[in-house]
């Protein structure tokens, strides 16, 4: 294939040139020793876009998420967790294996946990059940297709959740995306949230890495915790220098992303025995239902690579596709064309 169109994750994105420039030419020291200053820059500046006191450099959303859990929490503690959240769904059962929590799982409104939703699962103190200690939400939701919270939503959950004494950990790997499409900064998303955790990596296009951002104290503690997780690293300023790029001028094209998946999801919604839920179309997530074509989720995501089209099963009946940066409009386009055929066939 001389090219692919590839929409199984934003994760697939590749550098900028300005990202491959600045990664070439970084100061960089040991970072584990506190020396390298590309790194110490990229935790300030996200620590600032969070309107938080400090940052924590890690090498992906999963440790940051896992890093963030064994600061918060000690083992047989309970952690209010909504059904489909990442991560519960997709980080390999380390909250389990590794932080020692036990989930408990809430509904939601599309990825959106309300505070309904919170109050069903919040319990009275009781001899024979855990501590209740920590409330993780997710914003975009990813397994809801991109699904935005609102700055009221998040404000109403977290303030429920500090009456019983909660603290809240936000996974935020797509916190831009659900900042862009609210039209509000990232820091209001993310206010009333002890810590939280975004991704350079997906829409932002860097190769590579997170931000844990909390208060100093909070940091400093789960410093140690990526340490003991394998996480400290040395001359991080080239991870670090891309990232810096990519929060300084790849946050405000993410709307051409929003753009390019309504286009896509719209277009696949006129299809025959395709079904799609534009309800939850609103950042660069498409999930849609195969089952009325006769295919299943598996074989449609076959038929699509044999034609050029990389993307998903999400479930036995669903597929997933993601827009980015190194797709366009002619790649959305051709897209369409491709499926229109195979539909036909």
């Amino acid at each position: 294939m001389d090219k692919w169109i590839d929409l199984r994750s934003d994760t697939v994105t590749c550098p900028t040139e300005a990202m491959r420039e600045a990664m070439g030419q970084a100061e960089v020291g040991d970072d584990v020793y506190g020396e390298d200053v590309t790194v110490s820059r990229l935790e300030a500046v996200a620590a600032e876009k969070m309107g938080k006191e400090a940052g924590l450099l890690v090498a992906s959303g999963t440790m940051g998420n896992l890093v963030a859990l064994l600061t918060h929490t000690h083992r047989g503690e309970e952690v209010l967790v909504e059904a489909e959240a990442h991560i519960y769904y997709y980080e390999v059962g380390g909250m389990a294996a590794l932080a020692g929590v036990m989930p408990r799982l809430l509904r939601s409104e599309k990825g959106v946990v309300t505070t309904g939703h919170l109050r069903e699962a919040l319990r009275p103190a009781d001899l024979h059940l855990p501590r209740t200690t920590l409330l993780c939400l997710e914003n975009t939701h990813n397994r809801a297709g991109g699904t935005v919270a609102s700055v009221q939503q998040m404000r109403e959950v977290t303030s429920l959740a500090r009456e019983y004494g909660l603290r809240v950990h936000l996974d935020g790997a797509r916190i831009f995306n659900a900042a862009v499409a609210l039209g509000v900064p990232a820091s209001e998303l993310a206010k009333e949230a002890d810590s939280v955790q975004f991704c350079l990596s997906k829409g932002l296009a860097a190769p590579v890495g997170s931000l844990l951002v909390g208060d100093k104290e909070w940091i400093d503690q789960a410093r140690k915790w990526r340490k003991t997780v394998g996480g400290g690293m040395r001359q991080a300023g080239v991870i670090a220098a891309a990232g810096l790029v990519a929060l300084e001028s790849m946050v405000d094209r993410l709307a051409e992303d929003h753009r390019l998946a309504r286009v896509l999801a719209e277009g696949l919604a006129g299809m025959p025995g395709i079904l799609i839920d534009m309800g939850t179309v609103q950042t660069n997530i498409v999930v849609f239902d195969v089952s009325g074509t006769g295919m299943a989720a598996p074989a449609f995501v076959t038929a699509l690579k044999e034609r050029g089209v990389k993307c998903n099963a999400f479930s036995p009946n669903t597929v997933r596709m993601v827009t980015h940066k190194d797709v366009d409009e002619g790649d959305i386009q051709r897209t369409l064309e491709i499926v229109r055929e195979m539909l036909r066939c």
